[in-house]
């Protein structure tokens, strides 16, 4: 490293790989490519066509994203056990939605489905209760792509690039400008294509970088024994501000309802993000998604090991001493001081590539969720498949640029807040998405006042939660009403939106309320993949059984 304190290496290495995928990127258009591009199918959904392997990379570059690999053992590194939710909740989460994915998936492919939203106006022919699961979803993903930042930025700190601290704002954040100005120009060029091919050497990474470092770190610190001794006498310390523990090696009995409905409740909300329902909706089959729900749990192996480098970091010393060490660099730390300087690069790459796609995956997600559900719904019904393309890819654009500002312009702690808060809304749609896809009982009013029900408590809750580093928003735990116990604010909002839904509906049955048109069918919900076009062409627009003509008119 040089007086400057740019690591030339490291950065080289990382330039390197940042060059590689973006070259992929803009190649990925020409992946698979279509006989017509101008189709959301296309540039949303990469054509439906994604086989197991390939979904399987897609969906792990979705879910552990560079906020993953830098949260977690940040969280570990600041509190110890409780960081460990992270993966529980993915080992529950993996047999939960093997129950219902494949069902979402089959409904989205006869009828041409393009996101959650779509589904939910299908099955229950209201407008509205699509909208607010649009509207949730869109919401609950824009701090999530702009944690992807976060991973970022703590890279780019620790590799010394960007200027010193008191370098005016534009110098100081210009690498981070032309890196997501690169992945909005291949995001806009490609679609899906692009994050899917690219995961391929993510993933790869991210693999490589772990299994080294949970062999080689240990061994130059001594052994997981002394990494476990040195963790536990850090969380032994009394905290002089609050007279407590400043954490713990093993989760208390007071902590375990917090734990464990943190875990549950993070597990029913994972697939519902529009992210990772997209992933999804880009197989080409139900098979594969059936045969990638059994695989994925490879990647909670991967998570624990990546949790345990929080430990590493305390054993190692990283931030000791240093007054008001941010633990989000944790990580990025402890790889610059143990790796030598051209495997740290790589290890950077790993987080900044790991950022890179699922930050395009969310941003196409939540563009697909503008266009087909909002543009197409309200501003342009009469919006052509090309159209639709069109606008998805502004909308892309317009999602990323929202989401840069939101990191350069707040405060990165109101976007960490942000983001426990979107898990606790996205979880709001789950009785909508998901209990439609095995029963048409609930009643569309009453599915509208459970989420309104879940939404308010759940974020006048968390309002109320205040931290060290903030007064409000700050943590996703408050009691739960009649238990008296702390637990996750996202499963007491969903227990109350579930008994809110069942009540009305029984009573709007009973006064015999107008219902939506249902335009599923039974068979609809196990069918496989058409035997001869894996992307369904929508008929002209003015056809009656085309799926684009206007519904029937209904009481909304």
């Amino acid at each position: 490293m040089n007086h400057s304190g740019v690591n030339w290496t490291a950065l080289t290495v990382f330039l390197l790989f940042f060059v590689l995928v973006t070259v992929m990127g803009f190649l990925a258009s020409r992946w698979r490519r279509a006989d017509n591009a101008q189709h959301l199918d296309e540039w949303g959904l990469g054509g439906r066509s994604f086989g197991t392997w390939v979904t399987w990379f897609l969906l792990g570059g979705d879910l552990y994203t560079a906020y993953t690999f830098v949260a977690v053992p940040a969280l570990i590194y600041g509190a110890g056990a409780a960081g460990f939710f992270a993966v529980p909740y993915t080992i529950i989460a993996y047999p939960l939605v093997f129950l219902f994915l494949p069902r979402l998936w089959s409904v989205s492919r006869v009828h041409g489905y393009v996101t959650p939203a779509d589904f939910v106006k299908g099955r229950y022919g209201s407008k509205s209760l699509s909208l607010v699961v649009a509207l949730t979803g869109i919401l609950a993903t824009m701090p999530y792509i702009a944690l992807q930042l976060v991973g970022i930025q703590a890279v780019l700190d620790v590799l010394g690039v960007g200027g010193s601290a008191d370098s005016n704002w534009f110098v100081k954040d210009l690498p981070l400008f032309l890196a997501f100005a690169v992945l909005a120009a291949y995001t806009y060029s490609s679609g899906l294509r692009a994050p899917a091919l690219i995961a391929f050497v993510k993933d790869t990474l991210v693999y490589l970088v772990i299994i080294v470092a949970v062999i080689y770190i240990p061994m130059r610190l001594g052994g997981y024994g002394a990494i476990f001794d040195s963790a536990a006498q850090k969380f032994s310390a009394v905290n002089p501000a609050t007279g407590k523990p400043v954490g713990s090696l093993i989760t208390g009995p007071k902590a375990q309802w917090t734990y464990a409905t943190l875990a549950f409740g993070s597990a029913l909300a994972l697939f519902m993000y529009p992210h990772s329902v997209t992933g999804v909706l880009a197989s080409k089959s139900r098979n594969t998604v059936r045969r990638n729900m059994a695989i994925m749990p490879a990647y909670s192996l991967m998570l624990g090991l990546l949790a345990l480098l929080g430990f590493m970091a305390i054993a190692a010393g990283v931030g000791k001493g240093v007054k008001g060490f941010n633990p989000q660099l944790s990580v990025p730390q402890l790889f610059e001081n143990m790796f030598p300087d051209w495997f740290t690069g790589v290890a950077f790459a790993a987080i900044g590539i790991g950022a890179l796609v699922p930050a395009a995956i969310m941003s196409i997600a939540a563009a697909n969720l503008f266009t087909r559900n909002i543009y197409k719904e309200y501003l342009k019904p009469t919006a052509t498949p090309a159209d639709e393309t069109k606008v998805a890819k502004l909308a892309s654009l317009l999602v990323k640029v929202g989401a840069l500002a939101f990191v350069l312009l707040m405060d990165k702690q109101f976007a960490i807040n942000l983001q426990l808060l979107g898990g606790i809304w996205i979880l709001q749609t789950f009785v909508s998405i998901v209990g439609g896809l095995f029963t048409r009982w609930f009643h569309r009013w009453a599915l509208l006042a459970g989420w309104a029900v879940g939404m308010g408590y759940g974020t006048w809750k968390a309002y109320g939660v205040s931290s060290a580093a903030t007064k409000h928003f700050g943590g996703s735990s408050a009691e739960i009403p009649g238990v008296g116990e702390i637990g996750y604010i996202g499963l007491t909002a969903f227990v109350l939106n579930v008994l809110v839904t069942v009540v009305l509906t029984l009573a709007l049955r009973a006064l015999k309320a107008p219902e939506g048109a249902d335009e599923t069918s039974r068979a609809d919900y196990t069918a496989e993949a058409p035997p001869a076009s894996p992307v369904k062409v929508p008929a002209p627009s003015d056809s009656p059984d085309s799926p684009e003509a206007p519904e029937p008119a209904v009481a909304h």
